[in-house]
């Protein structure tokens, strides 16, 4: 009888590496280490001492489960990258999951999903009749209907009194690899990163140097 599919889920969207490593249903380790700078030099050896520590390796894992964003615009595309760069070396699909959707699993519907996109912003996501992901400004977010989660959760009910604030069901990484178990099997397109905030970096304003032919 084959064992249950090894998964291994990981976002570095925020200042911080994590991780989680599930065998079918059964969480075996979920870990966030948290830090400003550092991430494309910690992801890869993290997951491969997490891997190690429950006697797998690479080559065991049935599919791969990636924090898209939005977030931090650099974390973003490291963890993609790795995500993308692994699912083609070993064979295996790479699911790409919205944090935001990631913070919703397993709460009740209708819930509003904010986090804190600092600059008085917050990333928003209404899980309901409708609501794609949205960048707004936090006095804008008006018309939440049924419960709040995420890092911007109780600053938002703050000005929302109606509103309930619930914590998340599970930890980040554990979120995204359950998602990325669920949905291993569909036909996806490979992860991309979620951008809801142009990159800060802006091109230069002098004007480009002029090509002379001969």
């Amino acid at each position: 009888m084959p064992s249950d599919p090894l998964i291994l889920g990981f976002d570095t969207s925020a200042a911080h590496c994590a991780a989680a490593l599930l065998r079918g249903t059964t969480l075996l380790e979920s870990r966030i280490e948290e830090m400003a700078k550092g991430q494309a030099e910690r992801l890869m050896p993290m997951l491969q001492e997490m891997l190690a520590r429950h006697g797998a390796g690479w080559h065991d894992l049935a599919a791969l489960g990636v924090g898209i964003g939005p977030g931090n615009f650099t974390g973003v595309r490291i963890a993609v990258s790795a995500a993308r760069g692994l699912a083609l070396a070993l064979g295996v699909p790479a699911v790409g999951v919205s944090t935001l959707e990631a913070q919703a699993l397993g709460l009740p519907r209708p819930l509003t999903v904010a986090m804190d996109a600092r600059r008085g912003e917050v990333y928003v996501q209404h899980f309901g009749p409708d609501g794609g992901p949205a960048l707004m400004a936090l006095d804008q977010v008006t018309g939440v209907q049924g419960a709040l989660t995420g890092s911007a959760a109780a600053e938002l009910a703050e000005r929302l009194p109606q509103a309930r604030v619930l914590p998340a069901v599970q930890p980040l990484p554990e979120a995204i690899a359950r998602i990325a178990a669920q949905r291993r099997t569909l036909p996806l397109p490979r992860p991309a990163p979620l951008y809801l905030r142009a990159a800060d970096a802006c091109p230069p304003s002098d004007p480009a140097p002029l090509i002379l032919e001969g």
